[in-house]
Order: C-alpha cells, then structure tokens, then sequence
C-alpha cells in the first residue's frame, strides 16, 4: 500500500451530531484545500487502515473525513466486530454520517460544493444509504463489497453518480446479489451506475484484513479506478 507523504496535515476533529458531538480522523492535502470526500469505515472500526485511507486521498488531493462510528472502539476479531456493527442503530449512524457531510461542505479547506463517499464493507452498505439519504450533497458515491444492515432497500432518493466494487468470491455477498444490485440502483434511481467485478474475495482491498482475503492486483486496480471517479465526479 503506498505511504502518504509525511507534509500531509492530519488532525481528529469533532462535529455536531445527534444533538451532541461526534468524532473524526481528518486528513488535509498539503496544499491546504481540495474536495470533500466522506471515507466510511468497516465492522473492524476506525482501524489505521482506515485512517490510511484518508492519507491516501488527501495524498491524491481531497479533504478525507472518516467519521468514527463506533465512538473509539476498535475490533480484533470477526464476532467483536459484529456485535460492534449490531449494536450500532443504522439511524443513529446514518445521522453521524451527514453531520459529516454538513461538517466537511462547511470547511474553508473544502472547494467542492458537494462531496464523495467511499466505504467498505459495512461502510459500503452506508455510503449507498448517505447518497439515497443525502441527495444532491453527494455527487459521487463508491462502495466497496457493501454489506450490513445499512444496505438500503429503495435507492429511489438516490442522485448521485455510483461506481461499485465487488468480488466474485464474496461469501459475505454473493456476486449474484451484487449485479443484482446494480441493477436495482439503476433503475430505482435513474443515475449513472458502474459496478467492477474482481476474482477475488471478499475484502480484498485491505492488506490488514484479518480475514486473510487480500488481493493486491484487484486492491491497486479498484483503488486506481475510485481515485479516477472520485476525482471527475466530486467538484
């Protein structure tokens, strides 16, 4: 995975959520301003490798904010971070999730007038959940093998423009669900829709995973494509 440059300003921020205070890793391009991107992280948690993420986009020239939803707790193992991701009400998150996107459109440092989502794992479920949720604020939304309760059931709120990745060896969600998928948000939502397909298993773009699932040709590939997307779509 490629390093962030260390001139790259990182900071935790707080922001105003559900009638109280909601945290986040913020990670600033070196040259002090950029687009907005929403960086959603999976059932493990606001882990380093989503912090890592965030490093990586400012690195590509955006404002990253990846909100911490689990308010501090961190997962080691499949069952923890399932009873994390349980216990967690989708409401309650989704609302921290566009407290975020007020916070991040609201930021000197942010130029675009709306922002991205990206998210994995469960945090794929939640960025297709903050576009339906969040209309026009979202221009670009990026799931990564969306699973989870927060995976919407109707897409018909959804504006923005939908680039997915997904394994074709996901035992968490199936690839016939996927296309499945996509084609529901395609005709639900009427917007622009892309799903990649990769010969690879689920989680496959972190190279932390404890589900030893991995897969750096497919990670560098989908990364390299979202970046691409991200960059033509969020402004």
């Amino acid at each position: 995975m490629t390093e962030t440059p260390s001139e790259n300003p990182r900071q935790n921020v707080t922001f105003p959520s559900n009638g109280g205070t909601a945290h986040g890793y913020l990670a600033t391009p070196a040259s002090g301003s950029g687009p907005g991107v929403i960086v959603i992280q999976e059932w493990w948690g606001l882990t380093d490798h989503i912090a890592s993420i965030a490093d990586r986009l400012a690195a590509e020239g955006f404002v990253a904010l990846a909100p911490d939803l689990f308010g501090g707790k961190t997962a080691h193992d499949a069952d923890e971070a399932g009873q994390l991701m349980m216990s967690k009400p989708v409401e309650e998150a989704t609302t921290e999730l566009s407290g975020a996107v007020d916070y991040l459109l609201g930021l000197d440092s942010v130029t675009s007038s709306t922002v991205g989502a990206i998210g994995f794992c469960m945090g794929g479920g939640f960025v297709l959940l903050l576009a339906a949720k969040q209309g026009d604020k979202v221009s670009a939304a990026v799931p990564f093998y969306g699973v989870g309760p927060a995976v919407p059931e109707s897409y018909q709120g959804l504006t923005a423009k939908v680039q997915g990745h997904y394994a074709n060896n996901d035992g968490f969600y199936p690839v016939d669900q996927a296309k499945a998928q996509e084609e529901q948000i395609r005709k639900e939502s009427g917007a622009d829709v892309e799903f990649h397909y990769y010969d690879a298993g689920h989680a496959f773009h972190n190279d932390e995973n404890l589900l030893g699932t991995y897969d750096e040709e497919s990670a560098r590939l989908g990364w390299s494509r979202a970046v691409a997307f991200l960059k033509a779509n969020v402004a």
